[in-house]
């Protein structure tokens, strides 16, 4: 038995050193976000956005501190491309206080999706220029990680990715129903 665990410690050493055995590189795009199985461990900062500690977050509050911005899939969800609506499949809870874009952290995210993401922080950093800006979605999910480093490689500044998302956020505070964000047709 002791043999095996070392076989397995040794392996799992290998594989974190060796990045071609732990992540298959068809799983991130020429541009280096992630495009494919979005719910597995985050073993990297998004740069240039980098990661905010859970502790840190929480002395943020969403909405009034920070623009705290939910990029989850709408589970089961379509939006009516003729009026921008979503029709929900299941209910999604989030931070009490966040922005649901949802779609927005895919690495081939909608344009149009994404542009109204960026349209919210533009509009909010009108009023506030550093406003920080945390953007999440679950824990071991690329999604809010994707979202984040697209965003701060666009030029925006004080851009940061709450790792632990939802699930860390709930542990002391409970999530409240979202409703995601109307994107209209251009």
């Amino acid at each position: 038995m002791r043999g095996k665990g070392l076989t397995c410690a040794a392996l799992a050493l290998l594989m974190l050193a060796v990045p071609s055995l732990a992540e298959p590189s068809d799983s991130f795009d020429a541009d280096g976000y992630r495009s494919a199985r979005y719910r597995a461990p985050v073993d990297r900062d998004p740069r240039p956005a980098a990661r905010l500690a859970l502790p840190a977050a929480r002395l943020l509050t969403p909405g009034k501190d920070a623009l705290f911005i939910d990029v989850l899939p709408a589970m089961g969800g379509v939006r009516d491309a003729a009026t921008g609506k979503w029709r929900l499949g299941e209910e999604h809870l989030t931070i009490p206080g966040a922005i649901w874009h949802p779609e927005a952290g895919r690495s081939d995210a909608d344009p149009l999706l994404w542009r109204a993401l960026a349209d919210t922080v533009a509009e909010a950093r009108r009023k506030r220029p550093h406003l920080p800006v945390i953007l999440f979605c679950r824990t071991d999910c690329w999604m809010g990680w994707n979202a984040a480093r697209r965003l701060a490689s666009e030029g925006y500044g004080n851009v940061w990715w709450l790792a632990e998302g939802i699930e860390g956020w709930r542990q002391e505070t409970p999530l409240v129903p979202a409703e995601p964000v109307v994107v209209r047709p251009e």
